[in-house]
């Protein structure tokens, strides 16, 4: 699911994508992918773009949060949780520093 995550992602191209591995740090999801939209428009495209890929995959029930707004969504699929932002707010809650993600793992689209 994550590699897929990771594609439209790309395709819908989400900026700064990060994937962190939650597998041994805590028990809520296997998995977080953090990436940022460039206005509320397109977090909020993004987020319906990800929400028809989740219905495909037969994961219906995903938990979200923000939407009116687009600010920051959250999607709580079980396994994965993805957050998109909008640069100003993903810089000022700066939620990959509460994981320890170097810059190392930032940049383009991730693989793998």
């Amino acid at each position: 699911m994550e590699q897929a995550i990771l594609a439209k992602l790309d395709e819908d191209k989400a900026q700064d994508i990060v994937l962190i591995d939650l597998r041994g740090k805590s028990p809520m999801s296997d998995a977080m992918i953090v990436a940022s939209g460039r206005s509320h428009r397109h977090v909020g495209a993004i987020a319906d773009h990800l929400l028809r890929l989740f219905k495909e995959r037969g994961l219906g029930k995903v938990k979200v949060e923000g939407l009116p707004h687009c600010d920051w969504v959250l999607l709580d699929a079980g396994d994965v949780i993805v957050h998109l932002f909008r640069p100003e707010v993903r810089t000022f809650y700066n939620i990959e520093k509460i994981w320890a993600v170097d810059s190392a793992h930032r940049g383009g689209p991730v693989r793998g």
